[in-house]
């Protein structure tokens, strides 16, 4: 055979998988399926190797699933609305249209080079009006169903992106996407309301447990918050307003002695006109406005605040308390407000001991008495309630009980259940997105635009501001159009959806990619879903994966899908890492994969990014790693080229149980072994890493085996079996890894339909056993020797063995011999006294 020529191999296969529509799939009843999906890729320009890591995980389970007899469903598409697209194009002075199609254009062709497995015929992009006319028909959906509102509220507000964040994107008070500074502001937005969703996201998680990472998990409960306790209503001193607080430790009422509003609060500003505190009090907000939240909220952070001039009355003891309101409040959380209790909470306690505030003690533990005046760290713990009046003794769940049941009856209080999720904002004052179907009438008000006349289409030829200002509300054909109610003149909505929306559904979407009568056909997904395995980077955690289950556990309510959950498993791929930070555009190291296919084939780019590291650690770029890939793919080529006369010669029936020379039985053995590591490694731990070097393990063997085969004269159609099933198994067990060269070689060795074809190949458990093994012979716990024995050997017989072993003998030296141990199959150790 001539020598590895990786690029011609390569293009003709993936020619050959194109004309024959290869990973094409349908629904098939008769078949198991199998939905494997990497996360949706947004349209940047060009990949590098940190994006082929992640294809290149999800494509090999792909191809093992395939060949496990499978109907696997593995599509691609294009996340091709948001900020990224918009502001690249306006850097670039181009259109985010023309931007965006030509990104995907150039991607398609990098990502068909390294010949992945995908079912093309299914590829969507989220910017054309034959997927986004979905978006809105989910909006509509929301919107009929009590789920998308309007409402005037404090948001987050990137300037530099010039539009506002929902709470999931924004990173340590800074913009996902550009890093600039976030500042919040009132403005009228659309919400989705997922808070009322927020236990069955949270019960839901159960179910994930065991597929799911449990980073991940914890990450999605602790994002949720759902914490339990009672809402309190204080009311301020000589006015009408009333804070109203949250407490999850209502036992410690009586211990509050004064309030705490964030600055954000509004009546934070409310209580301070007219009082002295007034100026103090708009410095102090306008001060805090510009600090981190989680330094604000950190225990190392420093406690700051401002006392707004106003009291309000503590319900349970009658004593006016004073109001403040200070930077580690946050009006995310809870109602924005608290009563502090310095006794018993170590953030009140210092900012009590800051500002002069008293601490009363009421919870007082069951060794030692507490002294409010004295103590330097608040108890936090369960305890005994005192100078709490009537509740006096009460402890933990019965104290918390009944104070919960006297509130209510005074209708000052109940008990309740708090979340930390918020609505999720989904107005983008930004031109490339979805549209959003309503229209405002002044006579009718918010009015859905009719199902019929879906999609609102985007202008194309819209010239953007820019800051990335959206033109929408100056494009007279797009605003003005009349109400679908009334007939009169009105405005459309000018703001367009997050596109997170685009990414909480596509999965659904590539059931029915081409239905142009529904989002999609039930049978379909119910046939497909849910991902059976999903592959991308952790830090989709919150963002993604909450918004992508919201969106289905919705759309199960409204009885368009059966299953619970969108992802039965998850994996979160590492970052690929070079020159000691992780490989992406803005830190100028990124390997183009176009390089390395043509220095070294795609298989070489594949088989090293999934050799280098197990797929969920970091993985640090090596030159020198790729070089080594390349070198045994060609020891694979060499070793395959060499057996191929006994391989064509082998007669076609599996080898026969027939006795074979100890060097054929044991290339037998070493196949099976390596077929059982390979797909346990696969099937059971996503472990590509040890099963390619299985593969390598095996290619060694092999070497070592072809110098006793050229220098033997057996060359029986027996033997050539053997030789014949080492070679193939270890061609379909590449399949997943480098495909190309697996084809190549399997249509060499006489095959005439492609090689994932084939079965997986099962490994045979009575043909991996030794006939000898090697056992270590112990004296007093240190290795004095080792022999050879067959492996059918008993314990009796091989302690016998031992013990009458000339070199042993010498170590026991007539001493006595007090216990002998046997590990079976590996050693034997001779206790003398």
């Amino acid at each position: 055979m001539q020598s590895y020529d990786f690029k011609t191999i390569e293009e003709k296969w993936q020619k050959i998988w194109e004309e024959n529509n290869a990973f094409k799939v349908d629904r098939d009843p008769a078949k198991k399926k199998f939905y494997l999906l990497e996360m949706f890729p947004y349209p940047s320009g060009r990949i590098h190797m940190g994006h082929v890591r992640n294809y290149a995980i999800g494509d090999a389970i792909a191809r093992f699933k395939r060949m496990q007899g499978f109907n696997v469903l593995h599509p691609l598409g294009w996340d091709a609305f948001g900020m990224p697209a918009e502001n690249a194009a306006i850097q670039n002075k181009s259109h985010p249209a023309k931007w965006t199609f030509e990104n995907i254009k150039s991607m398609r062709k990098q990502i068909k080079r390294l010949g992945f497995s995908y079912d093309w015929d299914r590829e969507i992009a989220t910017c054309r009006p034959e997927y986004y006319r979905w978006n809105q028909w989910c909006f509509l959906q929301f919107l009929e169903k009590g789920l998308a509102v309007r409402k005037t509220a404090t948001v987050n507000w990137c300037q530099a992106c010039y539009t506002v964040l929902a709470n999931e994107q924004v990173v340590n008070d800074c913009c996902w996407r550009c890093d600039g500074p976030v500042r919040q502001k009132q403005q009228d937005a659309w919400f989705f309301k997922i808070t009322d969703y927020a236990d069955r996201l949270l019960d839901g998680l159960k179910h994930l447990q065991g597929g799911w990472p449990d980073q991940v998990i914890t990450m999605q409960k602790n994002w949720i918050g759902k914490s339990y306790g009672a809402e309190v209503d204080f009311k301020v001193t000589g006015k009408d307003e009333v804070i109203k607080i949250f407490t999850t430790r209502p036992d410690t009422l009586f211990g509050a002695t004064f309030m705490v509003l964030s600055p954000e609060h509004p009546l934070t500003k409310i209580l301070s006109r007219g009082t002295d505190q007034e100026q103090a009090v708009d410095t102090f907000i306008a001060k805090v406005a510009g600090e981190d939240k989680i330094q604000r909220t950190s225990e190392t952070g420093d406690k700051e605040g401002v006392f707004t001039g106003a009291h309000a009355v503590n319900p349970l003891t009658g004593e006016e308390i004073p109001v403040w309101s200070a930077n580690f409040v946050l009006m995310e959380y809870g109602t924005g407000a608290i009563m502090s209790v310095p006794a018993h909470d170590q953030r009140d306690l210092d900012f009590a001991r800051k500002y002069g505030l008293p601490v009363k003690v009421v919870i007082q533990p069951k060794s030692g008495d507490l002294n409010g005046a004295t103590m330097t760290e608040a108890y936090k713990d369960e305890g005994r309630m005192i100078h709490s009046g009537a509740f006096d003794g009460l402890v933990g769940k019965e104290a918390i009980r009944k104070v919960c049941e006297y509130l209510d009856a005074k209708n000052i209080g109940k008990a309740t259940v708090n979340y930390k999720l918020r609505d999720w904002g989904v107005s983008r004052q930004r031109y490339w997105g979805t549209p959003i179907p309503v229209v405002h009438c002044e006579s009718c008000g918010i009015v859905p635009v009719p199902y019929g006349q879906l999609p609102v289409e985007l202008p194309l030829d819209a010239q953007l501001g820019d800051q990335g200002q959206s033109p929408l509300n100056s494009l007279p054909d797009f605003i003005n159009t009349p109400c679908p109610k009334c007939e009169r003149p009105a405005k459309r909505e000018t703001d367009t959806l997050d596109t997170f929306v685009c990414s909480s559904w596509y999965f659904d979407r590539f059931t029915s990619p081409r239905n142009e009568a529904q989002a999609f056909d039930p049978e379909d997904v119910n046939y497909w879903m849910p991902v059976d395995q999903y592959v991308g980077g952790i830090e989709h955690a919150i963002l993604h994966l909450l918004y992508s289950r919201f969106f289905h556990l919705v759309l199960k309510d409204l009885g368009r899908i059966e299953t619970p959950e969108p992802f039965a498993n998850l994996l979160t791929q590492g970052m690929v890492i070079k020159d000691g930070t992780k490989m992406s555009k803005s830190k100028g190291n990124v390997v183009d994969p176009d390089d390395i296919i043509k220095t070294y084939g795609a298989d070489t780019a594949r088989l090293f990014i999934l050799f280098a590291a197990p797929p969920v650690k970091d993985l640090d770029w090596s030159d020198q790693g790729v070089e080594g890939s390349f070198r045994f793919l060609k020891r694979v080529w060499r070793i395959c080229s060499d057996f191929l006369p006994e391989i064509l010669s082998a007669p076609p029936a599996p080898v026969p149980a027939t006795p074979l020379k100890k060097e054929l039985q044991e290339l037998r053995r070493k196949t099976h072994i390596t077929i059982k590591r390979v797909t346990e490694d696969i099937q059971n731990r996503t472990q590509f890493n040890t099963a390619i070097a299985a593969c390598m393990e095996l290619v060694n063997h092999l070497y070592t085996f072809r110098e006793w085969w050229n220098q033997s004269d057996t060359n029986n159609s027996d033997a050539q079996s053997v030789v014949k099933e080492a070679i193939e198994s270890l061609i379909v067990l590449l399949v997943p890894f480098a495909p190309h060269i697996a084809e190549e070689l399997w249509r060499l060795s006489g095959h005439d339909e492609s090689v994932e074809r084939t079965s997986w190949p099962v490994h045979d458990d009575t043909l991996m056993q030794a006939d000898e093994i090697l056992i270590v012979i112990q004296v007093n716990g240190k290795v004095r020797h080792k022999i050879t024995v067959p492996s059918e050997m008993n314990e009796t017989d091989i302690k016998s063995q031992s013990l009458e072993n000339p070199r042993i003998q010498e170590f026991i030296g007539g001493k006595e011999v007090r216990k002998v141990i046997v590990v079976p199959k590996k050693l034997v150790n001779i206790v003398v006294k």
